[in-house]
């Protein structure tokens, strides 16, 4: 009989597969940053719009299915958050 511990025989497992990048995830952080500061002026345009219609014609408002609180809500948001 063989003194040699017992060693049962593994089957090789596969490689780890590569991680990939997140789709989100850029590898440009510069090209991340504008696409955020972007965003930010899009959503401050939004509100800039928002309270010239709320002010201005508040039947618009009616028009694309907000009420007034609604809107109050959407322009007491600070531009950079989301909901």
């Amino acid at each position: 009989m063989n003194n040699a511990p017992f060693s049962p025989i593994v089957s090789p497992q596969p490689a780890a597969p590569k991680t990939q990048r997140s789709p989100t995830r850029s590898l440009y952080p510069v090209e991340t940053l504008r696409r955020v500061v972007a965003a930010w002026r899009e959503r401050n345009h939004f509100h800039v719009e928002l309270e010239r219609k709320l002010k201005g014609d508040p039947h618009l408002i009616d028009d694309i299915g907000l009420t007034r609180r609604q809107v109050e809500e959407e322009l007491a948001r600070p531009f950079w958050q989301v909901l």
